[in-house]
């Protein structure tokens, strides 16, 4: 299984992308490339994962990826209700994007251990995300020198945080196992368009034409999941969205989100959220009206 590829920048004058992306969809497979990317969601309600980490996207999710690192977007289309479109803004750049040799100045020693940590993905949090997205919102603004100052400041906040927590696990990353994009892709996509209903792995192998033993080798190989898990994580992130924007009870969420029964339903809710799903909605409601009083 040859890894593939996946060359993403384009109209360089700037020696890296700057680009505004809007949409139903992220329009994004499970890939990878060689380049860095900053991506920085503005609006969306679905999930991110990237190596084998899986979480829910939320407005003002940043995350620099590292080359090489297996990622996928996901607006969650397929839930019930509205689902909200996408708006997003990324800076793709490799890593010699002003020349061969302007990392190795001793003045960016901390960039370049930042760039080592990002092979890893890095989610960005708290002031420093909120600095570096007042920038990056800004950037559509300006071109030319002003757009690569604004780029050389991103990376220097980025550089001098704390904030930026490593995403992929090291065994991910240390596996070096070939990566088979194209299969990964399309179980991804038989996953999210069976998700209110059962998933049954023996279907999902004979679909991408492997036994059942053998997928469950290749999804973990490529995730570092075991199927299950995975199809909890995702659903239970499906039903975070609806408690805090729907007006369903929380029986119908279960049922919607796949979960054949109630009590499966709060068991892995509990299990992952380290709370109940009434207590996450309370929770949620509680803080949108402290916002809004504010």
């Amino acid at each position: 299984m040859k890894p593939i590829f996946q060359k993403l920048t384009g109209g360089l004058d700037e020696g890296f992308a700057f680009k505004v992306w809007r949409g139903r969809s992220f329009d994004c497979p499970w890939h990878f490339h060689d380049e860095y990317e900053l991506i920085l969601v503005l609006q969306s309600g679905g999930y991110r994962m990237l190596g084998d980490h899986l979480a829910p996207l939320r407005p003002g999710d940043l995350v620099l990826v590292g080359p090489n690192l297996p990622h996928i977007y996901h607006n969650d289309e397929g839930s019930p209700g509205r689902t909200p479109p996408v708006h997003a803004l990324l800076i793709q750049f490799e890593e010699n994007c002003f020349g061969n040799e302007w990392l190795n100045m001793p003045a960016l020693a901390t960039v370049r251990r930042l760039l080592e940590r990002a092979r890893l993905g890095l989610h960005i949090v708290g002031a420093t995300r909120d600095r570096v997205a007042a920038i990056m919102q800004e950037m559509p603004k300006v071109s030319g020198l002003r757009r690569i100052i604004s780029f050389l400041s991103i990376l220097e906040i980025l550089a001098g945080s704390r904030d930026c927590r490593p995403l992929a696990s090291r065994a991910f990353a240390a596996a070096g196992k070939p990566f088979d994009q194209e299969r990964m892709n399309r179980v991804c996509e038989f996953i999210r368009d069976r998700l209110d209903q059962p998933v049954f792995l023996p279907e999902l192998a004979k679909f991408v034409h492997l036994s059942p033993g053998a997928f469950s080798r290749f999804f973990r190989a490529h995730t570092n999941k075991t199927f299950p898990e995975f199809v909890n994580e995702l659903r239970v992130g499906r039903a975070c969205r609806l408690l805090a924007e729907g007006e369903m009870n929380v029986t119908e969420i279960a049922f919607a989100c796949g979960f054949s029964n109630l009590s499966n339903f709060n068991r892995q809710f509990r299990r992952l959220k380290r709370t109940t799903p009434r207590a996450f909605r309370k929770a949620v409601h509680a803080r949108a009206l402290g916002a809004a009083s504010q």
